[in-house]
């Protein structure tokens, strides 16, 4: 493929839309032709003098040359600003979560079968150099027993996430369940999970929440978490321990990560990925060089975002929740819902949800 930079349509101009296009402009490798977002003004701020700017993903992404979408806009629009996309012939990176339901995921899955484009989900706090070599530590230490994460802060954020029924699951929590998947190369089969609000919280919805998660190979993931910590706060990365055949390893969420091994083992050298949205931006642009799926490529991010869904489903049922139940109703609303005949071709063509999931 070309070593020309790839060129890069941002849609969305918010803060974060500000901060991709700082780290698009900043990597030799990508090129900003283009920025989007409802309000034309921003737009146009945003992408200065040296990039088109309009309202309309498609619109823009043809009149600037465009290859592929950084698709910044908050999570209801994912759903249709990615399915446009896709099928104008753009791949997508889109920011975490792939979209708010997993049925809306199922139908974006089935977006990139029907168009032939790769679209991969920024889980941004995978890229540190410290995550990947907690996760070779892990595989070092051979099979995982009990994986937790801790995670406490205390941030006022004001506005919808302090109205929010499941603040810290719905708005947060992903980041440390798809982080469990990529430590334990492991996906989750079910989960039990309780949320609640502490009396101080200034929070309408339940920001405290502890989750328990059965994974693929045996292994437990425990969550344990809450926006209204004050004091002795953890990363935003939480703080982690693994227990496993040949020892421990713990992780702050910030330095280095310690292993204690009971017998000789080998932690493989990691290769730097890069930090966090730079990280994600250098995935996504050599998996489309090299022809390799992308690390949180939209199929295998379906799995993360049904953690968030089952764990909710959880607290509110007091049930253990299957994964695969999670997956066979979204499958089913995403049938029904479905407004594309394409796309609902496609997914009516999947023998089963994880077939079609390829997983």
């Amino acid at each position: 493929m070309s070593t020309e930079p790839l060129r890069l349509v941002l849609v969305g101009a918010g803060s974060m839309g500000r901060a991709w296009a700082r780290v698009i402009r900043d990597n030799p490798d990508t090129a900003l032709v283009g920025v989007v977002d409802i309000d034309a003004a921003a737009a146009r701020e945003v992408a200065g003098e040296d990039a088109a700017a309009g309202t309309d993903v498609v619109e823009v992404a043809r009149a600037s040359g465009a290859a592929a979408v950084v698709d910044v806009t908050v999570p209801a629009a994912h759903h249709p600003v990615t399915t446009a996309a896709l099928l104008a012939g753009l791949d997508v990176l889109g920011e975490k979560p792939i979209t708010e339901t997993v049925a809306q995921a199922l139908s974006l899955v089935a977006a990139t079968q029907l168009s032939g484009r790769t679209f991969v989900v920024s889980q941004s706090r995978r890229f540190t150099p410290e995550g990947f070599r907690f996760r070779a530590m892990a595989q070092a230490l051979g099979t995982a027993g009990t994986l937790t994460s801790d995670f406490f802060k205390a941030p006022h954020f004001g506005g919808f996430r302090e109205e929010m029924a499941h603040p810290l699951l719905v708005d947060m929590a992903i980041h440390q369940f798809d982080l469990a998947r990529f430590v334990l190369d492991a996906d989750p089969v079910a989960v039990y999970a309780e949320t609640f609000n502490p009396p101080w919280s200034w929070f309408e919805g339940d920001a405290s929440a502890i989750a328990t998660f059965e994974m693929s190979g045996g292994a437990r993931y425990a969550y344990a978490g809450s926006w209204c910590a004050p004091g002795l706060e953890t990363s935003w990365n939480a703080g982690w321990r693994l227990s496993a055949e040949h020892g421990s390893a713990t992780w702050d969420g910030d330095g280095e990560p310690v292993i204690e091994a009971m017998s000789a083992v080998e932690v493989a050298d990691v290769v730097d990925p890069g930090r966090e949205l730079a990280g994600s931006l250098a995935a996504f642009v050599a998996g489309l060089r090299g022809g390799a799926t992308p690390m949180c490529a939209a199929a295998d991010n379906v799995l993360s975002l049904a953690m968030v869904e089952a764990a909710v489903a959880s607290a509110e049922t007091g049930q253990r929740i299957a994964i695969d139940d999670v997956l066979e109703r979204a499958y089913r609303t995403a049938l029904t819902d479905e407004a594309r005949d394409d796309v609902r071709a496609v997914l009516a063509g999947w023998p089963s949800v994880r077939e079609g999931l390829a997983i």
